[in-house]
């Protein structure tokens, strides 16, 4: 990997890590499902309109857009407005790894090389620490239990995009921001209101909320189509092996980021079971190669967090 592909890896974990500084910024001024919704909806738009299709079966396409931007961005977006700290919520989410490796050996009859298994349960314990301290603390556990779900999503949709086998990985990832739009504006209408959402855009336009409006820009452009874009041309060029040791760097910005611009503090405990996710997260990405019991998709892995 030249010096330059290595910069380009550099920048896409921070600009991923500060997607987690944005969000929550952006939940002070807008509902999370609406945020969510509106979030694709500005890059759905111009993506049916100049993008052309991949080559893809649609099902996977949409269990993608489902598992990815609404089980994950809806739910993740919930947990940070209800309370889970944007840093330690990049740190939980990386859980998505061991449980896409799971998804892998229970549905692609892949069976896991020993240092994924080992990661894996590696980064479990460094969870259960996590989810200790958030039970026994004063902090509420149900923003916890919903970042899991979140972690979830995010391994189904990778389980999806690796059964598409898309012939442009770029065009895949941005036609699936066609799909959340309608579903989490639905579940916003139920559950926030049918007009919150408008009301609050309205809001932070009359009262000049620049923060969280510039947040939202941020995760538009930046955590979703500049990211997406560079991520894809590092993937063309490289391994996902090699690509995928940048994504560990991203929960060390949102800490870092979250710590310094939000002054969120976590507990010795936390702490620790955040590095010990990571270092499970770490060996389980030593080698990602399986042998496959049964013939399986080949497929382009999408690897990350909120991106």
């Amino acid at each position: 990997m030249s010096n330059r592909d290595r910069l380009l890896g550099l920048l896409v974990a921070l600009i991923w890590g500060l997607n987690f500084l944005a969000v929550r910024l952006a939940l002070d001024a807008f509902p999370p499902f609406f945020l969510a919704a509106l979030r694709y909806l500005v890059v759905a738009i111009p993506v049916i309109l100049f993008v052309p299709l991949p080559k893809a079966p649609v099902r996977w396409l949409v269990g993608y857009g489902l598992g990815f931007g609404v089980l994950q961005f809806g739910i993740l977006f919930l947990a940070i407005d209800l309370g889970m700290p944007a840093g330690l919520s990049s740190v939980v989410l990386q859980m998505g790894a061991p449980m896409a490796i799971a998804l892998g050996a229970l549905f692609l009859h892949e069976r896991p090389a020993r240092l994924g298994v080992v990661g894996a349960v590696v980064a479990t314990l460094g969870l259960c620490l996590i989810g200790w301290d958030r039970a026994d603390g004063d902090q509420p556990f149900l923003p916890f239990a919903l970042t899991l779900v979140a972690a979830l999503g995010w391994a189904l949709g990778s389980l999806s995009s690796r059964l598409a086998q898309p012939d442009s990985p770029l065009r895949f990832a941005l036609w699936m921001s066609v799909v959340p739009p309608l579903p989490l504006l639905a579940v916003s209408a139920v559950m926030e209101g049918p007009r919150a959402g408008i009301d609050a855009t309205v809001a932070a336009v009359r009262d000049g909320a620049v923060s969280p409006l510039l947040a939202l820009l941020y995760i538009v452009v930046f955590g979703t189509v500049v990211s997406a874009a560079l991520w894809s041309h590092l993937l063309k060029k490289h391994s996902a092996a090699v690509v995928a040791p940048f994504a560990m760097l991203v929960p060390v910005v949102g800490m870092a980021a979250a710590w310094i611009v939000l002054g969120e503090r976590s507990s010795a405990l936390s702490v620790i079971g955040a590095l010990i996710v990571l270092v499970g997260v770490m060996v389980g990405m030593v080698r990602r190669t399986t042998r496959p019991v049964s013939p399986s998709p080949r497929a382009p892995e999408h690897l990350g967090s909120v991106r």
